[in-house]
């Protein structure tokens, strides 16, 4: 049977996570692309724990899906410093590092976030 293009994504990422890891002084900033929104987390998979969020469901302003992300990438980037975060494992979540994802990870990386 041939391969859905979300069991694709998931084999993708599966690879990713494969290698790369989040700890408490380098979290992991996952970022997840659904049909109409797009959602961010540092996560420390040492601890299992969620440091931060930050998702385009609560923005009041209006404007295309990459410019949502691109608020999405710069309100993480604000809570990881509240966390005296600065560096960060990039988690594309297995989706191509262009259109809202890369807008997200260019507006993280404008507020200080590196990776």
């Amino acid at each position: 049977m041939k391969a859905s293009k979300i069991d694709k994504r998931i084999r993708r990422h599966g690879r990713v996570r494969s290698k790369i890891s989040g700890s408490s002084d380098r979290p992991r900033l996952a970022v997840f692309r659904a049909q109409q929104h797009i959602y961010a987390q540092l996560i420390d998979d040492n601890s299992g724990k969620t440091l931060a969020q930050a998702s385009d469901l609560g923005l009041k302003a209006k404007g295309t899906k990459s410019e949502l992300a691109a608020q999405v990438g710069s309100m993480i980037a604000k809570k990881a410093e509240g966390l005296s975060v600065k560096r960060v494992v990039f988690d594309r979540g297995g989706f191509k590092y262009h259109g809202r994802i890369k807008a997200l990870a260019d507006a993280a990386r404008a507020a200080g976030l590196e990776f």
